[in-house]
């Protein structure tokens, strides 16, 4: 291969989606003992403004369930908005035991949505030299002020916590949301920033709309070419594409020389690096 675990950045997605529950504690734990150099995680705020680990800012009946009688799928995820619930309510639900069809191998088990402190500690606790790539999660449908605080409050809570976790310097942040990013970039303008493309954007036009240059690019995995992973790299840019979770995938992706892949499966990932 010519690669190795040096050479790469491997990020776990959602610690490790494919193997364990997304972004929770046993995922991170799990990434850690695989190996991976980053842990990738998303986060919200609760309504007593914790920063709280987790995909969406409500609760995900897909993955999530508050007792036995919502096994299936029978509540509505919009009802339970995590900004309008404290973090004592949002830890009540278990989002674990079930099963996962996307993901045949994720090992099922009891756990919750952890604080993004809570992750802080635990690779504190297992003496981790990981990194963290954090996204602030922001969509369109998700109106500031109703799913999520408005940027400029997002940005400082965030960084209020990661910097009272002494965590500063192990830190980059993610975002889809322009007007975040750039939030980021106002209140820690030494902050590594990374801009995420979804697949049916460019990374040209992304770039244009930002005011700034951010230090990585993050597109979904099929915009990206070995020209122009070359080019931008020649520009200065990190390359890290997501979700790859092929082995053929993963070795293109090698092939045009990223500098990191996020991944729901990094022992994949491993394996191919230590061949």
């Amino acid at each position: 291969m010519g690669c190795n675990t040096k050479t790469i950045d491997i990020q776990g997605h959602r610690g490790c989606r494919g193997l364990m529950p997304e972004n929770s504690l046993p995922a991170f734990e799990k990434a850690i003992e695989l190996g991976v150099t980053t842990l990738e995680l998303d986060i919200v705020i609760s309504k007593d403004l914790k920063v709280v680990v987790s995909h969406e800012p409500f609760i995900n009946s897909e993955i999530c369930v508050l007792d036995d009688t919502l096994q299936a799928n029978t509540f509505n995820s919009r009802r339970y908005n995590m900004f309008q619930m404290t973090y004592e309510a949002i830890k009540a639900f278990d989002c674990g035991s079930k099963k996962n069809l996307r993901f045949l191998e994720q090992k099922k088990l009891k756990t919750h949505k952890p604080l993004l402190s809570d992750v802080f500690q635990l690779v504190t606790a297992k003496n981790s030299n990981v990194k963290f790539n954090i996204e602030l999660k922001t969509e369109q449908e998700y109106a500031y002020g109703i799913y999520t605080p408005h940027p400029k409050a997002y940005v400082n809570i965030v960084l209020a916590e990661i910097i009272r976790c002494n965590m500063l310097h192990r830190v980059n942040l993610q975002s889809f949301d322009s007007a975040v990013l750039e939030e980021i970039k106002v209140q820690a303008p030494k902050m590594e920033v990374a801009l995420l493309v979804d697949e049916n954007e460019t990374i040209k036009s992304r770039l244009e709309a930002l005011s700034f240059t951010p230090e990585i690019i993050s597109p979904y995995y099929k915009l990206l070419t070995p020209t122009k992973v070359k080019n931008y790299k020649a520009l200065g840019f990190k390359v890290i594409p997501w979700t790859v979770n092929t082995k053929p995938d993963m070795l293109k992706m090698l092939d045009f020389k990223v500098d990191g892949i996020i991944t729901d499966y990094p022992d994949r990932l491993l394996q191919l690096l230590l061949k």
